[in-house]
């Protein structure tokens, strides 16, 4: 029986090659978001309000900080 063992089947490195393509595509995108999320909030700042009345052990707590950017 003869088989089909050419180096440039899918199998072999034309597969590898695809898979490498294809995980590198996905991690570029991926650098390209995180890039752009982090440039949309490296300006966005936060005001706390009432900062006398905020109890340490409180859920409350969070009510407090207010996103700057939102509120204009």
């Amino acid at each position: 029986m003869m088989e089909n063992r050419s180096i440039f089947t899918l199998n072999s490195l034309g597969g590898m090659l695809i898979a490498v393509l294809l995980l590198l595509s996905v991690l570029a995108f991926l650098m390209v978001k995180a890039v752009g999320a982090q440039q949309d909030n490296a300006s966005n700042f936060y005001k706390i309000e009432n900062a006398k009345e905020i109890k340490m052990f409180s859920t409350d707590s969070a009510k407090h900080v207010v996103d700057v950017k939102q509120g204009v």
